[in-house]
């Protein structure tokens, strides 16, 4: 067994036997990481112990909660290799995902970032998604989420930016945009990432074979759960503001704001709206802190303004099935 030039980063808040079965099937990968890293963020549940009793798994203590953000931001503090790679703990990979994310790196020096085939844990043949669209409206999702595995996802593509679950970076290129942004906490902050790297003038590329089974939302209650309509509602905003370049900003903000009362009617019809309307209170109150981030941004773009329009989901009716 070889190993490779990777750290692989284990973000776990109370992953039970799920982050067991995560180390484990790392364990069994054809081709070993040089580190791997778990950043437990005040577990109460004895998985960072069991964690620690794992040959080659080192445990890093936070001691309470920073959320998916920060804690991955500690680990790349750490890191000395040329590739990081992000795993949940309620991801399990197969024996060969590491390795075909490194030989996409390799085949592909220009791209800087490696999306995974996620496929629900349990559910045979249905995905979990190859990847984040990004709709022009400021909407995002998982591509193909919750249909069959079809032929054309067998293919590797150029996505909008992986879904940080599971997927492969060039540490420098993780370095030169200053990581994750601190203030999402979780949710949205991957296609936040992606869209700065994007900004930055880099590219994203789905690995069909690249696959891992994937829980979801284990810890944080579920997808529709108050915690994670707050978190996703709220960095969606910020999301757009701080990253929608040039023109595009001005043209699409109409788009984005009616986006956002549909979603306040939406969630209010499901029985929360408390939650959907402080989400976007909280966005609101954000918006001069995004805004001194987005001068940041900007001034350093990279891509023009076509290139970003290019990889926008430009559907009127946007299908979160896929494409």
């Amino acid at each position: 067994m070889t190993t490779t030039l990777v750290t692989v980063i284990v973000v776990n808040w109370n992953g039970s036997f799920l982050l067991d079965q995560c180390l484990a099937h790392l364990s069994r990968q054809s081709v070993q990481p040089k580190r791997i890293l778990v950043i437990d963020n005040g577990s109460t549940d004895g998985s960072a112990e069991r964690a620690e009793l794992v040959p080659g798994v080192i445990v890093r203590r936070l001691g309470f909660n920073l959320g998916f953000a920060a804690a991955n931001n500690r680990g790349f503090e750490e890191c000395d290799t040329e590739f990081v790679a992000l795993l949940n703990p309620d991801a399990f990979p197969e024996p060969d995902w590491l390795a075909r994310l490194v030989n996409a790196a390799q085949s592909h020096p220009r791209v800087a970032v490696f999306g995974s085939r996620q496929m629900v844990h349990g559910m045979t043949g249905i995905l979990d998604g190859k990847g984040d669209v990004y709709h022009f409206s400021g909407l995002v999702w998982r591509d193909g989420h919750g249909r069959f595995l079809g032929e054309a996802d067998n293919i590797a593509e150029e996505s909008f930016s992986p879904c940080a679950a599971a997927a492969l970076y060039r540490r420098q290129a993780l370095v030169d945009v200053g990581g994750f942004d601190e203030d999402y906490f979780c949710y949205v902050e991957d296609v936040d990432l992606g869209f700065r790297l994007r900004l930055a003038g880099h590219k994203a590329m789905y690995v069909p074979n690249a696959v891992v089974h994937h829980v979801g939302s284990a810890t944080t209650g579920g997808q529709h759960s108050d915690f994670s309509v707050y978190h996703g509602h709220r960095n969606l905003v910020w999301t757009f503001v701080k990253n929608m370049p040039g023109a595009l900003f001005w043209l699409l903000l109409p788009m984005h704001v009616l986006l956002n009362l549909v979603t306040v009617v939406w969630f209010t019809a499901r029985g929360q709206g408390r939650v959907i309307l402080r989400a976007k209170w909280h966005a609101i109150k954000g918006l001069p802190q995004a805004w001194a981030k987005r001068k940041k941004i900007q001034v350093s773009r990279v891509a023009t303004v076509r290139e970003i329009w290019r990889v926008l989901d430009k559907r009127l009716i946007p299908s979160r099935r896929g494409r």
